[in-house]
């Protein structure tokens, strides 16, 4: 159901009700980002710290997760300390650079996440296993061109990517 602002956002621009869901959805996900930073007793920077680490494909050190942030160096340094503090995080030697720091997500620090978030992913899956095969697959098609969408916005926009941003 449109709230206020949505419904005058809908009279301004035309956009298809898949386009508004959609809206809606990543407007819900920062919403439940909120939530469960509060559930976890985290500020809301550590818990979208978290997410980095969790998802990145590489290594990250102090430096660069505050770049994906789009923090300073110091500000990165303190919210990695406050991560470290609650077991969340911890720094560890690179495995091939010995001189460098690498962050990890502890066992401890993936399971609060997890207790959190599982029960929601659960629901999730439920409402896919609901649509069946065949519009699971059509949402999944959906979703990834949407995703490449979002890739190629933050390509070709100035100064968007996770590493350059500032606040």
């Amino acid at each position: 159901m449109p709230d206020e602002i949505e419904s005058r956002e809908r009279t301004r621009w035309a956009a298809a009700e898949a386009t508004w869901a959609l809206w809606e959805v990543m407007r819900g996900a920062t919403e439940a980002g909120y939530v469960l930073a509060e559930r976890l007793g985290l500020p809301y920077n550590d818990v979208r710290a978290l997410s980095v680490l969790t998802e990145s494909e590489d290594p990250l050190g102090p430096v660069e997760l505050g770049h994906r942030l789009g923090m300073r160096s110091a500000s990165a340094t303190e919210l990695v300390d406050r991560l470290e503090g609650s077991g969340h995080v911890r720094r560890v030697r690179h495995p091939r650079d010995r001189r460098r720091v690498i962050l990890e997500l502890t066992e401890t620090g993936r399971q609060a996440v997890l207790a959190e978030l599982g029960p929601l992913l659960a629901r999730f899956d439920q409402v896919a296993d609901d649509l069946g095969p065949e519009g699971s697959a059509a949402v999944v098609t959906y979703l990834r061109a949407i995703a490449e969408e979002q890739r190629t916005y933050r390509g070709t926009t100035r100064g968007t990517s996770p590493e350059r941003m500032r606040p």
